[in-house]
């Protein structure tokens, strides 16, 4: 089993968890988080007066998969995601050692 993270752009959101659900992903988590990378921030004007925005709002999704189904979710994710600008976003991949399903004691695969 292995854990996606893929950290993406807020508006990519529907599109990306449309594009997992095709590869029969049933469920995900998704957190609101803020960063920054080469893109580095940017500036705003605010009543007159210019401020950097250093943390750049983006969302975190996080799916536990089949070692086999890897690579066509991190397809989907790319394919959807990329705009082919800067700060399109990261996709990490790590193993799961164990996954434990609460409710019913399902363990692994099965708690996925």
């Amino acid at each position: 089993m292995r854990m996606i993270t893929a950290v993406i752009k807020p508006f990519k959101l529907e599109e990306v968890r449309a594009a997992l659900a095709e590869c029969g992903v049933t469920g995900l988590t998704v957190t609101e988080v803020k960063g920054f990378g080469r893109q580095k921030g940017h500036t705003e004007l605010y009543r007159g007066a210019e401020y950097v925005v250093d943390f750049l709002p983006k969302l975190k999704i996080e799916v536990a998969v089949r070692a086999e189904d890897v690579e066509r979710c991190v397809d989907a994710i790319v394919h959807v995601a990329r705009t082919g600008r800067i700060g399109d976003g990261k996709i990490f991949v790590t193993p799961v050692e164990r996954v434990l399903r609460i409710r019913t004691g399902d363990l692994d695969e099965a708690a996925i």
